[in-house]
């Protein structure tokens, strides 16, 4: 093959560092955000927290990077060294730390010479994390442990107890079959009645219900342990005991029949049944909770809606002036690079966590703009929108407001909500126009709140009722939307009147 040089000319997308730390801080949640400024005020240690001066009320789009102007003029020779736009598909270590060994030197150079820099905010990073030293919640298998521990067992049933918890899942059933536990201890001595005996040991544990190896099981199990005077226990224990499977159907006439129980009676008792949590392992979660920290605040002001950014969400920033002072032009020394490293770095941080949140408040601001229905009247307002529309109005690409409207949250009078909430197709109407989704949703939960308990509307009929008002929906799109929102057919909604 000959070998030769040949010129094309073609066109290729690339991105800068500077749009690459943009984008990923765009499309963090707020949890994953102030983690990364904690990391960034730890890392860089030209990055420093500003004091709150300010009303934690002030607009969030005057947010800006804030550094003394006189450091910029002492730093502007600096400038022709420290490109302002990076190199695209380049890296921090290309233009300024070629090799890490010595960048790795040159900061711990500076540390030394430059003491209380181990953070952004010239404090001293603290050995112990207070929140390590948080107790990790109770799973259900530490709880029927501990109850274990309390109890008067012998070694053997220990033993045998033991092996049951082990095969109790997360909602509090018993996945094993008895006969298989001598197998599973490898003790072929156990017997099944022992293992019977301590598996009923177990069931009289807490939360009620635990250790049940059918829904049927779990329900007596819990009937069975609320005290005899209560009014409507034995009637339930015999629904649920002889009838479990007409009581499964929901079939409220041959309930009737075969109990011989008045109406009033077989109501009381089927509400007592309904009481009941057919998950007893759920009452003792081992999971974390998750907190949502809306990213803006909606609130109506002299007939006005107002948008702005949460002020505890993003602490401000800036460069410190003490570190930025220590740079020395046309100095080439380990140190000096480091801190020149640093200060770039962190001017770009600050400028891209001020595009993010300008982003956002345009974004969250539009929104509100055109579902000022929804906000005024609530859910049936809600008006049909894509990102296309958001996108179209702002001037920016579907894919920016795809990661804005990801995990981001606003604070309305109408509750916490996140920004995909206001997106959603639409249905035609007979008028021409379009119904949200989201609308005939709200429309669809209002009808069966209101419907008849003893004649529930079917889904048919919900059709019916929301073509009559004008919106074009067909039986499936009903049940479909019935199912996204939990709630039940209409045979199994029924109740006694």
């Amino acid at each position: 093959m000959k070998q030769s040089l040949n010129l094309r000319l073609g066109q290729q997308l690339t991105m800068t560092p500077q749009l690459q730390q943009a984008i990923k801080l765009l499309q963090m949640s707020t949890l994953d955000l102030q983690r990364e400024i904690q990391e960034a005020l730890e890392s860089n240690l030209m990055l420093e927290q500003a004091e709150e001066t300010a009303s934690t009320s002030e607009p969030a789009e005057d947010w800006r990077p804030s550094h003394d102007a006189a450091v910029d003029d002492t730093l502007r020779p600096e400038r022709t060294d420290m490109p302002d736009e990076l190199p695209v598909d380049s890296s921090w270590s290309d233009t300024f730390d070629a090799d890490a060994g010595d960048g790795r030197a040159a900061e711990s150079s500076a540390m030394e010479r430059y003491p209380g820099a181990t953070g952004g905010n010239g404090e001293a990073s603290p050995d112990i994390d207070p929140f390590a030293q948080r107790a990790r919640p109770r799973s259900l298998h530490d709880h029927l442990q501990w109850q274990l521990n309390l109890a008067r067992l012998g070694l053997r049933d220990h033993v045998i107890a033991e092996a049951l918890i082990d095969a109790i899942d997360d909602d509090g059933y018993l996945r094993i079959d008895i006969e298989e536990v001598p197998e599973a201890l490898g003790d072929p001595t156990v017997d099944v009645d022992e293992v019977a005996a301590v598996l009923h040991r177990i069931q009289t544990f807490e939360p009620a219900g635990v250790g049940a190896r059918s829904l049927q099981e779990c329900l007596l199990l819990q009937l069975r342990q609320l005290p005899p005077e209560q009014p409507f226990r034995d009637q339930a224990i015999t629904i649920c005991d002889r009838h479990f499977t007409t009581l499964a159907r929901n079939d409220l006439d041959e309930l009737r029949r075969h109990c011989r129980m008045t109406p009033e009676t077989l109501k009381q008792a089927l509400l007592l049944i309904r009481s009941l949590q057919p998950r007893p392992g759920s009452l003792i979660s081992d999971m974390q909770p998750e907190y949502i920290v809306p990213d803006v605040m909606v609130r109506k002001h002299n007939g006005e809606w107002r948008v702005e950014l949460n002020p505890d969400i993003t602490p401000r920033l800036r460069v410190n002036d003490s570190y930025a002072s220590l740079i020395r032009r046309a100095d080439d020394a380990p140190d000096n690079t480091c801190l020149k490293t640093h200060l770039q770095e962190a001017r770009w941080f600050i400028k891209s966590l001020a595009s993010r949140n300008d982003t956002v408040l345009r974004v969250a601001r539009k929104i509100v703009e055109l579902q000022r229905e929804f906000f005024e009247h609530g859910e049936e307002a809600m008006r049909p929108l894509v990102l296309r529309d958001v996108a179209e109005s702002l001037e920016l690409h579907e894919s920016t407001v795809s990661r804005v409207t990801t995990q981001k949250y606003m604070h309305t009078p109408r509750g916490t909500l996140e920004f995909k909430y206001f997106f959603s197709s639409h249905v035609n109407t007979a008028s021409g126009g379009e119904c949200s989704s989201t609308a005939i949703r709200a429309l669809i939960r209002k009808l069966v709140a209101a419907e008849t308990p003893s004649k529930p509307l079917s889904d048919n009929k919900i059709a019916g009722i929301l073509t009559d008002r004008g919106i074009n929906v067909a039986r499936r799109t009903v049940a479909k939307y019935r199912e996204a929102m939990g709630i039940p057919p209409s045979n199994e909604r029924k109740r006694l009147a």
